[in-house]
């Protein structure tokens, strides 16, 4: 029954693998996590079948660092769960142990199968539900995505198991999908988005047969819940190649709706340029190892947006700070309906963005109250990407840096400085009307603006 259904969803690959040397390949040990071979070794203690498998194999073969290592099993979770001190059960749509070994989490799950599209566990759109079906070694290869994330890797025996000719799609740096791609994309509309990312990260080309749906099947992501979108756009914008990526999902139609009027930015060369240094930013950050914000990162892809909303309301009479705020709600508004950003980095969004106009503020007492604001430091750089790509002066910039690094009396005197230089992100200040029986020379109230965290 099992390959009768794998045959109908043109996933029916060889019920025996090709196994090969690790070493032929350049695959040894020394790239296998501690944590990883623990699991393994327990597993296959106890007489289970246990492999190394998806990404972190994909990852060895062609030369990269994997960044964590996912085990598969004949074991059912119950039956891995007592094998391990700590070890939990989770997932809905199917069901796999997490194993804590040491700061390592390690991902195990049971051999699956694949699961007809046409039940009742599908959608009216081919998009599986759940999938809880376990199999064979054999079904669970030929179940996933792509043939190069389809292999198996034993470390005790050091030995590679293929049974989709993948080793071939690794040689030849081609990306391909196993089966029918318009069945499978169906099936998860995300896999269309993961082949973009893939392709971008680790070099490979998307296999002519697997590329060609895309652009007609773009529209089936709108039946992708929202949080799990975010998750995949999340893991596009932080792969380290964010700015090849991007291109590539515009070139395959799979921009839209994922960040509201994206092509619009890219169109304007302001808006163009803010986008790509924010993302080579990115992209330098992660190849370097260094930490990133996904606030700090989302809060620039929305910004055009937000500024727009921001001009437009100043233009139509509403006063700054209220018009800032009323952009930055109707923005995240319409985002939220297509890809769901969670709340804990919208918090930080708007705090990056209610900071800039008061760095325009630098009289008084201000700027010493800015600089203690919890989000100086992501605000400041993020003024800093605007002066980059020609929003705002350099002259800002390179004001609120000499600025912050400056003790003492030096701040002092560029305050100084700043009173007497002509800048033309100053305001002018209006003559406040005075109030009846107020006394003259009375000191006028500073210019409306966000209050100090």
């Amino acid at each position: 029954m099992i390959m009768r259904l794998l045959s109908r969803l043109g996933l029916g690959g060889k019920s025996k693998p090709t196994v090969v040397p690790a070493a032929r390949f350049g695959v040894s040990n020394e790239g296998v996590s501690g944590g990883a071979m623990q699991v393994i070794e327990r597993l296959q203690g106890k007489g289970y079948v246990a492999f190394i498998v998806g990404g972190a194999v994909r990852d060895l073969l062609l030369g990269f660092k994997p960044k964590d290592f996912d085990i598969a099993t004949n074991a059912t979770p119950e039956q891995i769960k007592p094998l391990f001190r700590r070890a939990f059960i989770i997932g809905r749509r199917f069901r796999l142990v997490h194993v804590l070994a040491g700061a390592e989490t390690i991902e195990v799950s049971t051999f699956r199968a694949a699961q007809d599209s046409n039940d009742s566990h599908a959608d009216e759109h081919g998009r599986i539900l759940s999938d809880n079906v376990f199999g064979s070694q054999g079904d669970d290869a030929a179940r996933r995505d792509f043939t190069v994330n389809a292999l198996y890797y034993d470390p005790v025996a050091e030995e590679i198991w293929d049974y989709l000719g993948s080793l071939k799609d690794i040689k030849a740096r081609q990306l391909r999908l196993i089966g029918d791609p318009e069945t499978r994309y169906r099936e998860d509309p995300v896999r269309m988005l993961r082949a973009v990312r893939l392709s971008s990260k680790l070099g490979l080309a998307i296999s002519t047969k697997s590329r060609t749906p895309i652009k007609r099947l773009a529209p089936l992501l709108s039946n992708v819940p929202p949080s799990r979108l975010f998750d995949e756009m999340l893991k596009l914008l932080l792969s380290g190649h964010a700015v090849a990526t991007l291109s590539t999902l515009r070139r395959e139609g799979l921009h839209h709706g994922l960040l509201p009027l994206l092509d619009m930015i890219l169109e304007q060369p302001q808006g163009q340029k803010f986008i790509e240094l924010a993302l080579a930013d990115t992209d330098e950050r992660v190849r370097e190892g260094k930490p990133v914000s996904p606030s700090f990162l989302f809060a620039t892809l929305l910004w055009h947006d937000v500024n727009q909303a921001w001009e437009a309301g100043k233009k139509a009479g509403e006063r700054p700070i209220p018009a800032l705020h009323a952009a930055m709600d109707a923005v995240l508004e319409r985002q939220a309906e297509q890809l769901s950003i969670p709340k804990r980095f919208v918090g930080v969004m708007k705090e990056i963005w209610t900071l800039q106009p008061r760095f325009e503020q630098r009289s008084g007492q201000r700027p010493f109250r800015l600089l203690e604001t919890e989000r100086f430091r992501a605000a400041y750089d993020f003024l800093a990407l605007r002066s980059r790509s020609g929003e705002t002066p350099l002259e800002l910039a390179q004001w609120w840096l000499a600025f912050q690094n400056a003790e003492g009396d030096m701040r002092t005197d560029l305050l100084r400085q700043d009173e007497h230089v002509p800048d033309a992100t100053k305001r002018r200040r209006r003559p406040r009307k005075r109030r009846t029986g107020e006394q003259a020379g009375a000191p006028a109230p500073e210019s409306a603006g966000p209050a100090p965290e």
